[in-house]
């Protein structure tokens, strides 16, 4: 059987480091808020190019204390708009209603999955304060229309990074633009480069287990380069607490332990060397795929897309995927209910998105971690070019 993902060998690719990370949190007799999650957050900010990183419980935490930080600082209020994409998994969607904001839904474009940015500004009303932006599968969901309209309208830019760790923005520099080559081939043009995580205002992050840094369970982090926002999310992150017993904020307990920020300490440095491999599976699928019945997703260059999750689509896609078990390929579905169908947002279930729909009702997702070989990415190529 070809795994979707076989987390166990990812780990053990890196087994001797985890476990020597492991022994020494053990050992330290610290394993909250300590010197472990202090090197991850300096790291991971490094990393992603922003001024601070803040642990904490995980991915929808994430973006909760973002949301919740804003409203502490004056900046949303209860009732406020956030646009978001209506193609997204729940916990997106979970984070604005919990802090009683009300998302407006928009709708996907069919090539890049991400949120058409040609939708948005319609979307805009006076209650409007900010823009979640998903960078869903792994592909950066950023434009630069996106970054006009909210100077324009004055917006929040609020990132839901869980699934795009090392993905960047790609555009063309000054000498570029002069030539009024900035709409060429990404890969012809001299570029810059902006890590996601760092576009907007603030980001969410998750290293759930099966992200592209995944910990051992559950953990995540806030990213920005606002320090107001970031020392409240620590503190809303800690019960709202800035001193010992005092408490400014109704906060959460939402803290990332020793224990996972020693394992991503020592995961990190891989994660450039792991998203190349999985570049270099989807330029496999995108190359040998050849089935009409078989829809791949628009390309984008490489550093546009960590291809987290590589998506692919059919309207018999229950049967395309009992095929491709029979051959021995495990697949998932992202998603098969979109968040405005799911019961406990009733209040959305009339909303015409037909082309987000259309992606839960056909995707379907092949293998593409970074320990899958080209022999099984081969056999997964062969086996769908045989649907029929």
């Amino acid at each position: 059987m070809i795994k979707f993902l076989d987390l166990q060998a990812v780990n053990a690719a890196y087994a001797a480091e985890i476990e020597e990370a492991v022994l020494r949190v053990a050992r330290s007799g610290w394993y909250l808020r300590g010197a472990e999650t202090e090197r991850f957050e300096a790291a991971y900010a490094q990393y992603v190019g922003t001024k601070y990183a803040v642990a904490c419980g995980n991915g929808l935490d994430a973006l909760r204390l973002i949301f919740r930080a804003y409203m502490e600082m004056g900046l949303l209020h209860e009732g406020d708009e956030v646009i978001v994409p209506a193609n997204t998994y729940i916990a997106s969607i979970l984070s604005v209603t919990y802090n009683g904001l009300k998302p407006v839904f928009v709708e996907p474009d069919s090539g890049t999955l991400q949120i058409d940015d040609a939708l948005i500004e319609q979307a805009i009303t006076p209650r409007t304060r900010a823009i979640l932006l998903v960078h869903l599968y792994g592909r950066c969901s950023y434009t630069e229309r996106v970054g006009e309209l909210c100077q324009k309208y004055d917006l929040l830019l609020v990132e839901d990074n869980a699934q795009a760790h090392g993905c960047a923005f790609q555009w063309a520099d000054e000498a570029s633009d002069e030539a009024g080559e900035n709409n060429c081939p990404l890969s012809i043009v001299p570029c810059q480069l902006k890590k996601t995580g760092s576009l907007g205002h603030a980001a969410g992050h998750s290293f759930y287990p099966g992200k592209n840094l995944g910990a051992l369970g559950d953990a995540g982090c806030v990213t920005t380069d606002d320090a107001e926002l970031a020392a409240i999310v620590r503190a809303l992150g800690n019960y709202g607490s800035q001193q010992k017993y005092v408490f400014r904020y109704a906060g959460y307990n939402s803290r990332m332990d020793e224990l996972h920020a020693a394992v991503l300490l020592a995961k990190l440095p891989h994660l450039e060397a792991e998203n190349r491999h999985r570049a270099s599976i989807a330029e496999m699928y995108y190359s040998g795929i050849d089935n009409p019945l078989v829809k791949l997703p628009t390309r984008m260059p490489e550093a546009c897309n960590v291809n987290h999750i590589f998506p692919v689509f059919c309207e018999e896609r229950d049967r395309l995927q009992q095929h491709l078990r029979e051959w021995g390929v495990e697949t998932l579905i992202h998603y098969p209910i979109p968040p405005h169908h799911q019961e406990c947002y009733k209040e959305y279930a009339e909303l015409s998105l037909p082309i987000t729909e259309r992606i839960h009702n056909t995707e379907l997702s092949l293998p593409i971690g970074p320990t899958i070989t080209e022999a099984e990415t081969m056999r997964v190529i062969e086996a769908i070019n045989t649907f029929e």
